[in-house]
């Protein structure tokens, strides 16, 4: 049969006194991580942890949607592969994934840090604002330098406890010898607080602490809201390595032991029941069965298995026990060597130069060498210290980039808003700026631009009895096209045949007795019949000629219209899959793809997205397996459905959270009009200091007006992001 997967003692004197047995070791709790491809809501969550909940011996369950993942406390003889079953009767797809090989639970705490940091700054702010005012009406002499002395005890904590962010950010470019915007801006907060403590000692009329607070607030809010776009970004090479078994039966002398795969070695045989994944790459030495390599290599008929055939860690066991002899395990796996691929395409795109730092590259020198020569100026005209240093000062406040630390975060958190209201969630600070710059389409076939599960469809040819006894036969097999056969039938409300004995034969189908008659449902081969190439299982009733039922992968929602869409705007669409050529040329052929690639293995993935990168072009990957996951990360931006795996999610900047792949075209519309509004906003920041910085250098701008131009040029371009909405 054929299918299309996704898939503190207290004690008395007496007790004291008495001889005491040595207590015996309590067995503790065993931590279970399962991935959930295909969870997307709240309802899916409470459905699962009830369901994981009732099973016996789990204690505890949490599934987190954004990670899509159900971490378990149970007791120590539960296991994973007792769990997965349990979910796939609920309606969800389970993976196991190895705890020991994720991180430790990750929680937000770079944005509980930046929230923190900026309550902080907001607090202090409006308190030292409220004494700078008393100034500014005419508060003098004693009672000016006692508010500008408070005002200190005030901003020099706040700012060495909030502004962190931009003095670690500062000296990491530094430390390398280059400059970013975090450079400037440390650079007027020190300068600024200098200036005003040693004006503050010579009670002198101005004081910057407001100045100072206010602008580490306005770029505290900008980095939060930047942070908040997107989600905690972790390593798809991470994500991949916990999807390897983290245990494995292995058979000594004809007993089976569970050992962890760590302690596997080449040659060792390894029993994989069925529904199991391959822990080790090797060769089959016993047992018939069907392999799932969808998620691997993208095929979505599974591969028939008998001894001898070669088989690769990962792959999923569907109908019988199989014994493997392992010929690579641990780093020599396929499994690994993938992960490696990815890890080596991550560490390319991370040479991505957004459009603050090269904005960053040019203004950050710009602004030091114009507040070093106010200061030089100053010092030749009037010879007076003090007085160079105030103008330096008030020069690199009034030109520090509050505005262009705003520009970009400020748009992509307006276009980011815009897309998750469309079903599209942007995890990737730079993702925008990339996809603006797209040009090539490539697209992964099977759970990508197809539901990557099978669909009955000429269920109306099918005779009433043939049907009756199929379901009879399909529904006492959890093999995929059984399930969607059940699923068809029960849906026009066929009744399942009295057929007895019902039993599976693995890798080739479901047997029972009619009426006397031997019945089968399964391969072509198996039943006698004649195979078109075309996904199918086949019904064969005694000696009566078999009876076909075809099935096809769906295409997902939106896909053609996304197609014409892409092409509409002068893109070039590729589709590139591991699928069989028969298939890839057919959906290519429905889709008006011309330029189409089919039985491409992960690393041929890679290689042709980089090749076309080599072109000049600019490629947007959108894909959903493992055998995806480097490509993702190589193409210069890539989006995964939620549907998709963790690791494949992982590796992608933005995630589709629907089923419709509609929302992908105007994706890239919404991202050269986020691209055109940075532009723009640099352009008002550039148009401000224009204006602004003359008045600086020629001694024109007091504290308060620096403040209050600073506030001016934030909110101009904040409103500009938000024409995006």
């Amino acid at each position: 049969m054929t299918a299309q997967l996704r898939p503190s003692l207290a004690a008395c004197p007496a007790c004291v006194a008495a001889p005491v047995e040595p207590a015996k070791p309590v067995p503790e709790d065993v931590q279970i991580a399962l991935s959930l491809p295909g969870i997307h809501c709240s309802a899916c969550i409470s459905t699962v942890e009830r369901a994981l909940q009732a099973h016996q011996g789990v204690e505890d369950a949490r599934v987190n949607l954004t990670l899509k993942r159900a971490l378990i406390k149970a007791a120590p003889d539960v296991r994973a592969a007792d769990l997965i079953p349990v979910l796939e009767r609920a309606g969800y797809e389970a993976h196991e994934l190895d705890a020991g090989a994720l991180s430790a639970t990750q929680t937000d705490r770079a944005g509980r840090d930046l929230l923190m940091r900026l309550a902080v700054a907001g607090f202090a702010s409006m308190n030292v604002m409220l004494l700078s005012v008393s100034v500014w009406s005419g508060a003098s002499d004693a009672t000016r330098d006692m508010f500008h002395w408070i005002s200190a005890a005030i901003a020099m904590p706040a700012i060495a406890f909030s502004a962190q962010p931009f003095f670690i950010s500062a000296w990491s470019a530094l430390k390398v010898k280059r400059l970013n915007m975090d450079v400037p801006i440390v650079l007027a907060i020190v300068l600024a607080l200098v200036t005003s403590l040693w004006e503050t000692s010579l009670s002198g009329e101005h004081a910057y602490f407001d100045a100072a607070l206010t602008l580490t607030f306005f770029l505290l809010a900008g980095r939060y809201l930047d942070y908040r776009t997107r989600a905690v970004a972790r390593s798809a090479a991470e994500e991949l390595a916990a999807l390897e078994v983290p245990r494995a039966i292995r058979l000594e002398d004809g007993r089976e032991t569970e050992v962890p795969v760590a302690q596997l070695a080449v040659g060792d045989l390894i029993l994989v029941r069925p529904g199991g994944r391959m822990p080790v790459d090797g060769e089959i030495v016993e047992g018939r069965s069907e392999l799932d390599r969808s998620l691997l290599t993208g095929e979505t008929l599974p591969v028939f298995a008998e001894p001898g055939l070669a088989v690769s860690a990962g792959e999923v066991n569907l109908t019988g026990p199989l014994v493997i002899r392992a010929s690579a395990v641990g780093q020599e796996t396929s499994l690994h060597r993938m992960a490696d691929l990815v890890a080596i395409a991550e560490s390319g795109r991370s040479r991505y130069t957004s459009l603050a730092d090269s904005a960053a590259k040019l203004y950050a020198p710009g602004v030091h060498i114009l507040s070093a020569l106010s200061f030089l100026g100053w010092l030749v005209y009037s010879g007076d210290v003090r007085t160079a240093l105030n103008i330096a000062a008030a020069v690199l406040i009034i030109t520090c980039p509050c505005a262009l630390g705003l520009a970009v975060p400020a748009v992509t958190t307006a276009a980011s808003g815009r897309l998750f209201k469309k079903g599209m969630l942007i995890k990737h600070a730079t993702a925008l700026e990339r996809l603006a710059e797209v040009d090539t389409v490539v697209f992964d076939k099977t759970g990508t631009l197809t539901a990557g599960t099978p669909e009955l469809i000429n269920l109306d040819d099918i005779a009433g009895e043939d049907l009756s006894i199929a379901l009879a036969l399909a529904q006492a097999s959890s093999h995929p096209l059984s399930v969607s056969l059940t699923r068809a039938a029960r849906a026009v409300g066929a009744e399942p045949a009295a057929v007895e004995d019902v039993s599976e034969v693995p890798g080739y189908g479901t047997e029972g007795v009619w009426q006397g008659k031997r019945v089968r449902l399964g391969r072509a081969a198996w039943v006698g019949a004649t195979h078109g190439g075309q996904t199918s299982a086949w019904l064969a009733v005694g000696d009566q000629a078999p009876v076909g039922f075809l099935f096809t992968d769906a295409l997902r929602p939106g896909a053609e219209e996304t197609v014409a869409a892409l092409k509409a705007s002068g893109k070039q669409v590729m589709l590139i899959s591991g699928d069989t050529t028969g298939a890839v040329e057919a959906l290519a052929n429905r889709l008006g793809i011309a330029n189409w690639m089919a039985e491409a293995l992960p690393q041929d993935k890679v290689a042709r997205v980089q090749a076309l990168a080599g072109q000049g072009k600019r490629i947007l990957m959108v894909g959903d397996g493992l055998n995806d996951t480097a490509a993702l990360a190589a193409a210069h931006v890539s989006i995964s459905p939620a549907s998709a795996l963790d690791a494949a999610r992982v590796a992608s900047d933005i995630v589709l959270l629907g089923t419709d792949l509609s929302p992908i075209a105007g994706a890239c519309d919404t991202a050269k009009k986020a691209t055109r509004r940075i532009r723009e906003n640099f352009q008002i920041a550039t148009v401000y200091n224009v204006i602004a910085v003359p008045l600086a250098v020629v001694g024109l701008c007091s504290p308060l007006i620096a403040a209050l131009a600073m506030s001016t040029s934030s909110i101009t371009v904040s409103l500009n992001a938000l024409r995006l909405r």
